[in-house]
Parts: structure tokens; C-alpha cells; sequence
């Protein structure tokens, strides 16, 4: 089995490849399976208006960094190159688009090929750090003034106080700046440092590359009482990195250590929680058999086995995550198992035992369901096959509390579709919808809508032109009955993909049609999320400056890029969608990123915050899904790889940026490489799954659960 990084295909047992930007992106190669519970609505296309098209790029070049915003909306960054001199500059671009280069670097003594983005004073002055340059060639922190005259606060020598810093810099309410170099220190691992406003630094703490960590990337957070919290990349007492604090006297505290070993694992599905605080989720292997277990992990990061998958009717490889009733039960899909070895539908109940209802026997009723359930209040579950039917184009099925299987449609593989990766949605009327990958008149997926007795219209058939194709994620619906969702290709141009709406009667409009420029992204994996005055908001897996962005539609379908992520320090090239707080502001996951994987923050003004920063070692990396929340502002979610074992993590980040693991996989009997994300319950359990692991080593379902 594959999946699919910017267009490479890599096997699903190692980590993927880093590809150069765009060297081997191939969209019609990418066959990204819907991971998580995606629900999927419905989406018609007849009569289009594209109403946006983007302009060239400003001067410079390869903006690594994102941009802030000020509150007049101006936009301010830094490019990694281009200039007067190639060594990168920082601009501003105004409302109306128009860019102003405010300061280019020389690559000498005022420093060169900025990584990290700026952060902005009430006076309007930007700081930052550039890689390379100063007197020792070996980075600066500089402050630019609204006047563009750059100063440089510190030279870095590349000796005791560390060198070549790819992170940027935050700053307190004193004028204080507090950063990380990657190399150098006393001990050549890099440092952990401060800067008055003066410019005089202080080494808050230096690496030894022993069990304290070594070579930070990412930067740091820090806590209303001055704590400072990051990761390194290696050392630590297994040299597989450590997450650490650093307090206010410089003394550093390591908070875990990760061996690589039992304490890791690669889960694919995330997790949810339940009121008590416990998380439930999968592992697609380990197990007996190595095909995958159902757990819990309680708020101590103790991990129960609720279910060994066998891989015989029970199922194997439980690839889409967990839902939840309110009496304790957990139902999923196993991609593999079951009668005929095509995958099953089970139930856990809570003591631990598993029921899978029908299975999949043969063709006709399905076979490899990549996606989820969902549930009525009548017990009823709901889900879709991505093989099986009379064409073996999959189906859509329904799952009474008995166990008993009815074959609401199924796919011809024509006019009609095929492959349903998503999975379905339903109105109140007992509609349901969803999307097909491939299909339809135009073979490029159809939206479709089946009624209760299982009739399907085909509500939109994409044609790969101005209207879209591919769509890999599902729709949301507004309460006037609209559809909006994706494509991930076609379009104004035909390989970048669209944003569209179908309005009740079956008409879609494209909202926008992305042209994959420096102001726009391209190639939305991601579907929407709506907010009350009618906004869409989602993100872009490649464009903007190269590694995607986030965007924002407005009623009229006019597009705001609120962030373009550079594939440095700020990360890049996200797969998941975005998560809305009451406030305004989204928060979400980037696949990549220089320093490693990040959870960021956007602001309702645009300008990003790096929560947390995965350092590609035992704290985890690679988080595929996005996050979610709680009400204290908690978020969750799974890395694919890293841990102590390798094989994934489930997290915790809370409100003031400490990050922790709270279950590590083993890719054993616990599962590993989870894909999807997590749910959570009202007692606080988290829920999920993992692609392998298990009995079988097919994957698990598994809740952890919090003391």
C-alpha cells in the first residue's frame, strides 16, 4: 500500500521521501485516501462563475516564512532569496496587493536568507533572523523599522552563543526576544537564547547532544510565567530528541525522553475522548497477530488493550477512525478481514467485547472500506466501500443495530461514479450524501444524494474542466440546504482545483478557482468549514510561495489568502483542513516543514503562530490529520511516525504551548500509524485508530482514557 506526499508514492512502512518543491508533484498519480470520518454532502455544478484570478509575484523570492498582518490588513514577510542581492529580503504587500520591498539583504554584515518569518511591535517595527550572513557568516537577529532601515540586534559568532538560527523569534511585553540556533553552544548541539531590547544575549541554556537533547530546529514557546518550552531534534537518553523547559534561570528540565521503543509506534487514525477523560483509538498493526487492536490510554499515559483484531471475522487493519455512543459503544471499519478477507463493520462494547455485524461477504455488498460510520439516532450506521457492488465500484451501506446489512446503492462505475472514498452525511429527511473519486459522465467523481429507499441522483459530474475534479474530501451544507466543498484538481487551470457551491437546486457555482500563484494556493485535499456570516475557510496543500496555504471565501466568493505556509520553521504543504474557535481563529497541521511538522495558530488579523513544532523523532512527526479541541482550549491529535517505538503518538498541546504525548505506539498488540485524527467525548476520551498494528498487524481501535 501507498500514500501520496507532494505526488511521490511511498510505501506506507517508512517514512516518505522530501521531495524537492514541485520536482515530482504529479496530482493525477496522488491517490490520498480520505483518512479521517469525512463526511461527505452533496455538490452540483451547471452554470459557473469563476470570480477571482490571481496576479504574479512580488519582488524576491522563495518566501520560506509566512506573513503577519497589521490593523489595516498590510502584509508583512520575509522571501528566503531574490532582492538587490539574492540573499532575500522583507516586504510588505498593501490591500490592494501592491508590494513594497522594505529591506533586501546584502549576505554580509546585515545578514542573508531569512528562514524564519517577523514578528511586529505597536510601533510597527519587524524583527526576525536570518540563517546565514553577519561577521561570522553565521546569522543575525535584525529589527526593520517602519521606515525600512534595518538594524542588526546580534551577530551570531557560531561559537558559545550558537549559530545558523531557522527559526524565528518571540517577543514578551518588555521587548524581550527569545529564540534557538540549531548548531554550536559549548557543546556544538545549539541554544536556547534571549535578547534584550538593547540587543545584549543571554544563553539561557546550551545543548550537550547527551540526555538534555540536541540541534533545536523549531523555536520556542513560552508561559505566562517566562518558562520557555520547544523540542530538540536528537539526543535525549535513547538519541531519539527530547521535549524540554527551560525556566527562568536557564535551568532546563527535560519532560520526556523518548527511547524509540516500546513507547512509540506509527498510528494512522487519530483518537477520541469521552467525558472521563480517556482516549480511545486504533493501531493498524501490532497486536498478537500484528494486525491491529482496539486501547485506551488514561490521562497518566496508561495504555489498555480493549480488542485484538485476529483477522478473521473480527476484521484486520482498521484504517478510518472510531464513533462513539452515549452508552460507551465504539463502532469502525477494518479495511481488511472479515468474511472473504475484504473488510469489516464492528462494534466494541464497553468491557472489551467486539461485535462485526455482517462483514463483507462478497462483491455485491462492498468490499475495503477506507472510510468511517456514522450513526442515527435509531442506531442505524451509514458508510461507503471503495470496492465491491456489481461493478466493483463500491457502495453505499447501511447497518440496522442488528447487524443487518442493506446495500443502499451501488456504484456502476459509469455515469453514476466509482470509488467513494468519503464517507456519507445525512439530513434530517434521512438523505444522504457524498462524493465519488472517479465516475460519472465526465470520469472525474460526481456529488450524489440517495434518498431514504436508496435511489441515487447524481447532483453534479465533474468534468476535469472549469468545474472541477477529484474531489477527495466531502461537502458541508448550510441551513439554507447549499453544498460546498472541494476538488483537488481542475479548474480556471485544469490541475489546481476549486472551491464550489451547489445550491439546493442542483446549480454549482465556483466560488474560486485556484491558479497556484504566490497570492493563491492549489490542490485542496482538504474540504471547507462555514462560519455564521457565511465564510468558508480550508487550506491548500501546495501554492501560495510552494508549500500551500490558508484561505478564506467570502459570500461572494472572493478569496483572502490569510496564510502561505514557506515549508520552513512555519511548516508546509497541509493535508488536513482547519478548526474554528468562537473567537476566530483556526488552528491546523502541516505535513512538513524544514524544522520539522507544525500545529499553528491563525489569528483573525492572519498572522500565524507555531504552537508546536514536531521534531521528526520520538515526540513525533508527520501529523497527517488536523486537531481538535476542548473547551479549556486543549487540542489533540496523532502523529504517523515517531515515538519511542516509531510508530506514532498521540498529543496533547494545551493553551500555553506545552506539548505532550500522552500515548506512545509500539506498532505491536496497541497498533501504530494512525492516519486519521481523533474525537473526543464529553468525559474527555479520545478516539481513534491506527492503519497497522493489532493482533493481525492490521490496525486497531483504540480510546484512551484519562485519570
Amino acid at each position: 500500500m501507498t500514500i501520496a506526499q507532494d505526488g511521490c508514492r511511498f510505501p506506507v512502512t517508512q517514512q516518505p521521501p522530501r521531495c524537492k518543491k514541485r520536482a515530482c508533484f504529479s496530482w493525477l498519480a496522488c491517490a490520498i485516501v480520505a483518512l479521517t470520518i469525512a463526511q461527505a454532502q452533496a455538490q452540483t455544478a451547471y452554470s459557473e462563475t469563476v470570480l477571482h484570478n490571481f496576479a504574479s509575484p512580488p519582488k524576491g523570492a522563495f518566501p520560506y516564512a509566512g506573513v503577519i498582518s497589521d490593523s489595516a490588513g498590510n502584509l508583512y514577510g520575509t522571501a528566503n532569496s531574490g532582492g538587490a542581492a539574492n540573499a532575500g529580503v522583507v516586504y510588505k504587500v498593501d490591500t490592494a496587493g501592491r508590494q513594497t520591498v522594505l529591506y533586501s539583504f546584502t549576505g554580509g554584515a546585515d545578514g542573508g536568507n531569512p528562514y524564519g518569518g517577523v514578528v511586529r511591535d505597536a510601533a510597527g517595527n519587524l524583527y526576525g533572523t536570518t540563517v546565514y550572513g553577519g561577521a561570522a557568516s553565521s546569522g543575525v537577529v535584525f529589527k526593520v523599522d517602519s521606515s525600512g532601515h534595518e538594524t542588526v540586534l546580534y551577530t551570531f559568532s557560531g561559537g558559545d552563543d550558537g549559530g545558523y538560527p531557522y527559526a524565528g523569534v518571540i517577543r514578551d511585553s518588555a521587548g524581550n526576544l527569545y529564540g534557538t540556533t540549531s548548531l554550536r553552544g559549548n557543546a556544538q548541539w545549539g541554544v536556547v537564547y534571549s535578547l534584550d531590547p538593547t540587543g545584549n544575549e543571554t544563553v539561557l541554556y546550551s545543548f550537550t547532544g547527551g540526555s538534555d537533547g540536541a540541534s533545536p530546529y523549531a523555536g520556542v514557546i513560552r508561559d505566562s510565567a517566562g518558562n520557555l518550552y520547544g523540542t530538540a531534534s536528537s539526543g535525549g537518553t535513547g538519541n531519539m530528541g527530547v521535549v524540554y523547559k527551560v525556566d527562568t534561570a536557564g535551568h532546563e528540565t527535560v519532560l520526556y525522553s523518548f527511547t524509540g521503543g516500546a513507547d512509540g509506534g506509527y498510528p494512522y487514525a487519530g483518537v477520541i475522548r469521552d467525558s472521563s477523560g480517556n482516549l480511545y483509538g486504533t493501531a493498524q498493526q501490532g497486536g498478537t497477530r500484528n494486525l491491529g487492536v482496539i486501547y485506551s490510554v488514561n490521562t497518566a499515559g496508561q495504555e489498555t488493550v480493549l480488542y485484538t483484531f485476529t483477522g478473521a471475522a473480527d476484521g484486520a487493519a482498521p484504517y478510518a477512525g472510531v464513533i462513539r455512543d452515549s452508552a460507551g459503544n465504539l463502532y469502525g471499519t477494518t479495511l481488511q478481514g472479515g468474511i472473504g478477507n475484504v473488510g469489516a463493520v464492528y462494534k466494541l462494547d464497553p468491557a472489551g467485547h467486539e461485535t462485526a455485524p455482517p462483514n463483507f461477504p462478497n462483491a455485491p455488498g462492498g468490499t475495503n472500506p477506507y472510510a468511517g460510520v456514522i450513526r442515527d439516532s435509531a442506531g442505524n450506521l451509514y458508510g461507503t466501500t471503495t470496492g465491491g457492488g456489481p461493478a466493483n465500484a463500491g457502495v453505499v451501506y447501511k447497518l440496522s443495530p442488528a447487524g443487518q446489512e442493506t446495500v443502499l446503492y451501488s456504484f456502476t462505475g459509469g455515469a453514476d461514479g466509482r470509488n467513494p472514498y468519503a464517507g456519507v452525511t445525512r439530513d434530517s429527511a434521512g438523505n444522504l450524501y457524498g462524493t465519488t473519486l472517479n465516475g460519472g459522465t465526465g470520469k472525474w467523481g460526481v456529488v450524489y444524494e440517495l434518498d431514504p429507499a436508496g435511489h441515487e441522483t447524481v447532483l453534479h459530474s465533474f468534468t476535469l474542466g472549469a468545474d472541477g475534479g477529484l474531489p477527495y474530501a466531502g461537502v458541508i451544507r448550510d441551513s439554507a440546504g447549499n453544498l460546498y466543498g472541494t476538488t483537488s484538481a481542475g479548474g480556471y487551470e485544469p490541475f489546481w482545483g476549486v472551491v464550489y457551491k451547489l445550491d439546493p437546486t442542483g446549480n454549482e457555482t465556483v466560488l474560486h478557482s485556484f491558479g497556484c500563484g504566490a497570492f493563491d494556493g492549489c490542490v485542496p485535499y482538504a474540504g471547507v468549514i462555514l462560519d455564521a456570516a457565511g465564510n468558508l475557510y480550508g487550506t491548500t496543500h501546495e501554492g501560495g510561495t510552494g508549500r500551500g496555504v490558508v484561505y478564506k471565501l467570502d459570500m461572494t466568493g472572493a478569496e483572502t489568502v490569510l496564510y502561505t505556509f514557506t515549508g520552513e520553521a512555519d511548516g508546509g504543504s497541509p493535508y488536513a483542513g482547519v478548526i474554528r474557535d468562537s473567537a476566530g481563529n483556526l488552528y491546523g497541521t502541516t505535513y512538513l516543514g524544514a524544522n520539522g511538522s507544525v500545529v499553528y495558530k491563525l489569528d483573525t488579523a492572519g498572522n500565524e503562530t507555531v504552537l508546536y513544532t514536531f521534531t521528526g523523532a520520538t515526540s513525533g512527526f508527520l501529523p497527517y490529520a488536523g486537531v481538535i479541541g476542548d473547551s479549556a482550549g486543549n487540542f489533540y491529535g496523532t502523529t504517523l511516525y515517531g515515538g519511542t517505538g516509531g510508530w506514532g503518538v498521540v498529543y496533547k498541546l494545551d493553551p500555553s504551548g506545552n506539548y505532550g504525548v500522552l500515548y506512545n505506539f509500539t506498532g505491536g498488540a496497541d497498533g501504530g500509524t494512525p492516519y486519521a485524527g481523533l474525537i473526543r467525548d464529553s468525559a474527555g476520551n479520545l478516539y481513534g485508530t491506527t492503519y497497522y498494528g493489532g493482533k493481525s498487524g492490521t490496525g486497531v481501535v483504540f480510546k484512551l482514557k484519562p485519570q
